[in-house]
């Protein structure tokens, strides 16, 4: 206390943790969604780990004294049964944290039909499924969180992103529009939009060139690690983020800052 503030101090260590809270985590078994079943679990939540994988959502619940599940987030009958068994595993759900997404590269002008649904269904429908069945859960229980990954792509153009993008945008749209509805009731939203992280998938793609070029281009003179992703997502699914909800926090080095043309360029 002092002479003029007597408020109570913040235990902000401990608003971090997670004890007592019970977390669905989809896209658990690689990447991003491995290093969050950790950051999780040391925090003190129980995890479902969710991946439509069964040996990796088994593999990484071992991992994590976890509850493995499997099944596929796009499909409506599926997350019904994933909101079943989560109810039945925990009781209350106070956490859901949402990985899932993907892109396949292709021109605009040469984005058929299919891949433009392709990509709405892998980036958008299992947000959508969740948020809703998810959100009213949470919302008839006394509250939870949201945390969704997003990507610098719905913010800014990125080649030959153009449908990954568009979804991406929507998903952020979503996130506004969930926070704006399910906040009077206890629930916050929020995502977390990456650029380039060093998933699995990612290095196997671009290798150590393609590692360099984005390590280059980044003012931190460094590539996302996907624990950097983890940590964002840990963040807004405690309450050292309370009073945050609607938004989606830019995880990009600061490469979304900088003018795009290198100084040795001018």
């Amino acid at each position: 206390m002092t002479r003029t503030d007597d408020s109570p101090v913040a235990d902000f260590p401990g608003m971090l943790r997670l004890d007592g809270k019970n977390a669905v985590l989809v896209g658990a078994g690689t990447g991003i969604g491995r290093q969050m079943a950790h950051a999780l679990r040391q925090c003190g939540a129980r995890v479902m780990c969710v991946d439509n994988q069964p040996d990796l959502a088994d593999e990484i619940a071992k991992e994590i004294d976890g509850v493995a599940w499997s099944g596929d987030a796009t499909d409506r009958a599926e997350v019904e049964r994933l909101l079943a068994d989560a109810r039945k595993e925990f009781g209350r759900i106070t956490t859901v944290v949402d990985i899932v997404g993907m892109s396949r590269y292709h021109d605009l002008i040469d984005c058929d039909d299919d891949e433009w649904n392709w990509h709405f269904n892998i980036v958008l429908r299992h947000a959508h499924l969740l948020a809703q069945l998810f959100g009213r859960e949470m919302a008839d229980n006394g509250g939870g969180t949201f945390a969704f990954v997003a990507s610098v792509s719905g913010i800014t153009a990125a080649p030959r992103h153009a449908a990954y993008g568009a979804a991406k945008a929507g998903l952020m749209s979503l996130v506004r529009s969930a926070a704006e509805e399910l906040g009077p009731r206890g629930v916050r939203t929020n995502a977390v939009a990456p650029g380039v992280v060093w998933t699995p998938r990612v290095s196997s793609y671009l290798g150590d060139a393609g590692r360099q070029r984005n390590v280059d281009n980044a003012p931190l003179r460094d590539v996302a690690r996907t624990s950097d992703i983890a940590s964002a997502l840990l963040f807004l699914s405690s309450d050292l983020s309370r009073y945050i909800n609607g938004q989606t926090i830019v995880v990009d080095g600061g490469v979304g800052v900088k003018f795009p043309y290198p100084m040795d360029g001018l």
